[in-house]
């Protein structure tokens, strides 16, 4: 074959490595981008989540303390919060949810408290769903962090460099 054509055929054929290699890293680099963007929103969704939770449950054990469930309606928002839990959140999670909501209907129940009398002023714990959300959060994370870390491994990468380093 022809001293030229070798040369020429060497020549594209670079280029098309080249180009080939150029579109990989850009496409492996905006995957791993969306990837992290959607786990930040997955974050986020829960901790906005989380944080409804505890607040309407606060406002409800609040009101239970001190008054008599006139108007089951108050629930609403409530079950409504841990039924969008349930798409994503852990069984303890889910079932400690639920105890706080039973523990707020009991309050409910129970007598108004005074609350000038210091025998009246012990509070049930309901912080625990604090917690365990705290926890689920952890857990999730952990569990994507070896997740990438097999993933990098399959494909021949240090996956501690790239975690510990806080490339994304």
């Amino acid at each position: 074959m022809n001293d030229a054509y070798t040369s020429g055929i060497a020549a594209l054929a670079g280029s098309a490595t080249g180009a080939l290699a150029s579109f990989a890293t850009t496409w492996l680099t905006q995957h791993k981008q969306e990837r992290a963007q959607r786990f930040a929103q997955a974050m986020a969704l829960r901790h906005r989540l989380y944080g409804e939770f505890v607040e309407e449950a606060a406002k409800l054990f609040t009101d239970a303390l001190t008054h008599e469930l006139d108007d089951p309606s108050k629930f609403v928002h409530l079950y409504a919060l841990v039924g969008k839990l349930r798409l994503f959140a852990t069984a303890n999670v889910i079932s400690r949810a639920e105890e706080v909501m039973r523990l707020i209907v009991e309050t409910y129940n129970l007598p108004n408290r005074n609350f000038r009398n210091p025998k009246e002023r012990d509070e049930p714990d309901v912080d625990g769903f604090g917690y365990l959300a705290k926890l689920a959060v952890k857990s999730y994370m952990s569990s994507l962090i070896d997740a990438s870390r097999s993933v990098f491994t399959r494909n021949g990468l240090n996956a501690l460099s790239v975690v510990s380093s806080g490339q994304s």
